[in-house]
Parts: C-alpha cells; structure tokens; sequence
C-alpha cells in the first residue's frame, strides 16, 4: 500500500507538468464532436457521477469526454507507460477501459511490443502482446505503472482484459487468450491483487470459441466450422442476479456479439452460449453501462470496410432491457 501511495503521489506531480499542454496539443483537441463523427474501435464508456462526467475509450488509448453522450471533446492523451519495460517505447494500446475502483482509477487495456516475437505458429510470427492494469486518482489521468511488470505469462499473446469483482469482493481480470497461439481462442479469468496492482496465481480457462454455436467460418476444405476467435470480454449481471459476459467473434465475415450466462452464477459456469447473436451484423465489442438518468445502454462500434479494404469502426449506443434473467438488446439510443 505504502509503494500505491508513492505511485499516486508521483501521478499528482504528472498531472501538474501535464496540465501546461502546448498550444500545438491544444489545437489537436475538438469540442462538440457528434458521436457519430469519431472513428473509435472498442468504445468504453465511464459514467462518472463524481465529475457528472462521461468518459469514452478505447483502441489507439485515447480519452473523450461528454456531459450528454451526444457531443465529446478530445482526444487527450492519458497513458504514460513504462518506456524501459516489456511495452517498449511505442506500444499499440487496444480495447482500452477505464474503471472506478475503490478509491481509484484503473486502465485496463492490452498493449503490445511489436519488436518483441514471442512465438511462430503455422508461419505466423505473434509479437508480445498482454492485458495489463496502469491507474490514477482521476478518471482523465495520467495513468502509470504500478506494482507487477506482468500480469500474464510473456509467452502468451493475451488481450481485452476486463474487471469483474465476485460476490465476496475479489478482484479477477477476464481477459482472451488470442487464437494465433492455441488456434481456438479461450476466455480466462485470473485473480487479482486487493489493489490490482498485480495478478495471484495462474489463469483459468472459461470457455473456448468453439463452444459457441452461432459464430462459424470455413474451413481450409471448405467445410463450416467454429470460428476461432474469442473477442472483448464484458460481464453483467441481470436485475434478477444471472451473471452473463458478452463476446465478439464472427459469423464468416461478420463481426457479430453473442452472450453466455454461468449457470451457477459464478465465473467457473460452467458458461451456457445463447444460440444466436445478440446484436446485428457487424457490431461488436459491447459493454454496458447506466446513464446518470438510470437508462442502461451498451457502448459498442459498427464494423465495415471501405472500397480500399480499411476497416471503418464508429461508436454505437443501444438501448438495453436487464429486468429479466437475460439481457434484451433494443433501439439505438438516438
């Protein structure tokens, strides 16, 4: 606690070396930018009720902010990795999310060191990629390093961690083992320190991508088979206490969101896949969250490609109905 502390302190004088942005850096932020206007893979949205304040995130590790989820200002800058560590100096930041934790801020988001190759399976070469945990006492930063270089094994190419804090209080990072590796991607859980400044013991696989039965690919033959990919990790429980996670993978070229519910109400499940996706073609990487009016809504991007093959991804708001054991997913917020 007394080496938290220190790091908090150290995040304050950050902050106050940080607040005198040039006026370049002020020129690259934008004021009153229609939702629909921000191009942003894996939108993470925090409700703030201490600063009345919505925060979005994501990949790329930028920060938005908003009073009324219409109009957003940024991006700012937030994230001030250890250059020294595994990360490198310029690590790629994906599905980054922002959560409120006790008395702090924690980002969770997965980073990766492309000059770092980690293995080489069927020709393909898996640079080091790992979900990892940095925080601050605010929700706009700057977020640092804490404790644990690593929270998962350096030989293992990890990704979209998530917090989820069981009944008893006890914090775990749900995160996806990446399907480049064990060539049919797994959802894991693993347990983290009081503070999360660090991981406790080893992880444990949830479920596989191949257990779902909706997302389906061809294979080499050309037969239909599961699809390998494990995505964004969100869990939920329901008004009535059933425990769900959502998760992204695809149905042949759609990138499509289904969702599991444990049937013993707990991380172990076991995880019981709903037939059918739960949103239309080409959404994905949802999480929910309740507006300061109560109203739950799902963060989430559209997913499309261009004439030139680039993928187009924009931030999405639905409405979301949690009354009964499982989650029905509505109109477009706006």
């Amino acid at each position: 606690m007394i080496k938290n502390k220190c790091i908090l302190a150290l995040v304050l004088v950050i902050s106050v070396i940080c607040s005198g942005h040039s006026q370049e850096d002020k020129n690259d932020i934008q004021s009153n930018t229609p939702l629909d206007s921000i191009r942003l893979s894996d939108p993470f949205i925090l409700a703030d009720e201490n600063f009345s304040t919505y925060y979005m995130t994501g990949t790329g590790g930028k920060l938005w902010k908003s009073k009324d989820l219409k109009y957003w200002t940024g991006p700012f800058d937030i994230v001030q990795h250890d250059p020294d560590s595994w990360m490198g100096k310029n690590p790629m930041i994906w599905a980054a999310e922002i959560h409120k934790y006790k008395d702090n801020y924690y980002y969770f988001a997965t980073f990766t060191n492309r000059n770092k190759k980690i293995d080489t399976v069927n020709g393909n070469v898996i640079e080091r990629r790992a979900s990892h945990v940095l925080v601050s006492d605010r929700p706009e930063g700057p977020y640092v390093p804490m404790e644990d270089p690593t929270y998962l094994p350096p030989d293992k190419p990890t990704l979209d961690g998530t917090l989820w804090v069981n009944k008893q209080g006890t914090p775990y990072m749900i995160y996806c083992h990446e399907w480049l590796q064990n060539l049919n991607g797994t959802m894991e859980k693993i347990e983290l320190k009081p503070d999360l400044s660090g991981s406790v013991g080893k992880g444990k696989i949830l479920f596989k991508a191949s257990d779902s039965p909706w997302s389906k690919e061809y294979s080499e033959t050309g037969e239909i088979v599961p699809n390998k990919v494990t995505d964004g990790p969100w869990l939920f429980r329901t008004q009535t206490g059933k425990l769900g996670m959502l998760w992204t993978s695809w149905v042949f070229d759609n990138y499509v969101q289904g969702v599991a519910y444990s049937k013993s109400g707990t991380l172990d499940g076991p995880w019981i896949q709903e037939e059918d996706p739960i949103t239309p073609p080409n959404y994905g990487h949802g999480m929910l969250f309740r507006t300061f009016n109560g109203k739950l809504l799902m963060s989430l991007h559209s997913h499309r490609a261009d004439e030139n093959g680039n993928f187009i991804r924009i931030p999405q708001l639905l409405e979301v109905d949690d009354s009964g054991d499982k989650i029905i997913v509505g109109k477009a917020f706006y």
